[in-house]
């Protein structure tokens, strides 16, 4: 760095599935916990000066997870996540898609799961090429690859596109066949409401394994952390390209422009009862 610097990062929350304990946060310069308002995440800001060039941030956390199923609504006005955002637009395609997947099918939870059937056949999971991994339901839509955030966008928008509201969230899946080590980057999931309850869904991982495509429609197991939900996320301070499309990584601005950070996710798991 050798210019004012800035970094936005998630700050996991403690809710009825996850317990979270802030172990230590070891960051330069000045510190400061942000709250964004409209899905309620905890973001540590940080501002940098050239100093600060080459510093390592390490941020450990004790997190207790449980196994994550339909569970009633604490909002009482779910109508919020009928909204488009930036990359999950309202568009006649959406819809024209959406109302042909579920004619005939009575009720949102068999529409629902008529959608999350229709993104596993028509998708495959595929990093390749650009445009995926930016949670582009255009996109998705169109390439018919992607990543997890591109399953998940392609979903949310059919899902509004009929009237279901559906919601994003990102965090960390944690190996199950090991107990400690490196994670390979975030991973991204589904909600979608009907009824005054809340559906979990993770379609990447239904579509890698189609034996656990019905466990996934209404379950997350336990083996992830949810580090922030939502999109287009508005902060104050915020960065000056705005709303921050999903957080999982930090954020830096470097003079106010983006600039890549390096991110290494690891664990330990605690074995001891």
């Amino acid at each position: 760095i050798t210019d004012a610097a800035r970094m936005w990062i998630p700050l996991p929350t403690t809710d009825s599935f996850q317990t979270v304990d802030v172990k230590s946060i070891e960051a330069p310069g000045k510190q400061q916990v942000l709250h964004e308002r409209e899905h309620g995440n905890s973001v540590l800001f940080l501002t940098l000066g050239p100093q600060d060039s080459g510093k390592t941030i390490a941020m450990r956390f004790a997190i207790q997870r449980l196994e994550k199923g339909v569970y009633a609504t604490q909002s009482p006005a779910p109508g919020q996540y009928l909204e488009p955002e930036r990359l999950v637009p309202d568009n006649e395609r959406f819809r024209s898609i959406a109302e042909k997947v579920v004619e005939d099918k009575k009720g949102d939870l068999v529409r629902a799961r008529a959608l999350y059937d229709h993104v596993i056949d028509r998708m495959r999971y595929m990093k390749y090429g650009s445009g995926w991994g930016k949670g582009d339901a255009v996109y998705a839509c169109d390439a018919r690859t992607g990543n997890c955030s591109d399953f998940h966008s392609y979903f949310i928008a059919l899902s509004r596109a009929v009237g279901i509201p559906a919601r994003f969230a990102i965090g960390a899946a944690i190996p199950s066949e090991r107990n400690e080590g490196g994670i390979d980057g975030y991973h991204c999931w589904a909600e979608f409401y009907t009824d005054g309850r809340w559906w979990p869904v993770d379609i990447s991982e239904g579509d890698k394994c189609s034996s656990l495509s019905t466990y996934y429609f209404g379950h997350h197991p336990a083996n992830r952390i949810e580090l922030s939900r939502g999109r287009d996320l508005v902060l104050e301070p915020g960065p000056a390209s705005g709303p921050i499309n999903f957080l999982a990584y930090p954020v830096l601005e470097i003079k106010g422009k983006p600039t890549n950070v390096k991110v290494e996710f690891s664990f330990n798991r605690n074995t001891s009862g």
